[in-house]
């Protein structure tokens, strides 16, 4: 593919003639194409809706139990010390 070839693809969309009429108004209002103002907007919205999807909220009692488990030395199980260990020797990793 050259520098210069833009890849895209087709959406169409069947709206309501207020809703056509209220994003061509907002294009216009930004000097922009109805095109580009959708598209940006459809793309803005995607990644808001994917960012807030992949957000963990905790309530503060959960915040600082998150916290406090963080902050602890985590507790040695002999078999994934084993485990361990048999990687070690297999593969002959640190």
């Amino acid at each position: 593919m050259s520098k210069g070839t833009l890849t895209t693809a087709r959406l169409e969309a069947r709206l309501p003639i207020d809703v056509h009429a209220l994003l061509k108004r907002a294009a216009e209002m930004q000097g922009r194409t109805l095109t580009d103002f959708v598209v940006t907007s459809a793309r803005d919205a995607a990644y808001r809706a994917l960012e807030e999807g992949e957000i963990i909220r905790l309530a503060l009692e959960d915040q600082r139990q998150f916290a406090e488990a963080m902050a602890q030395t985590p507790v040695v199980i002999p078999a994934l010390e084993r485990a361990f260990e048999s990687r070690r020797e297999l593969f002959g990793t640190k």
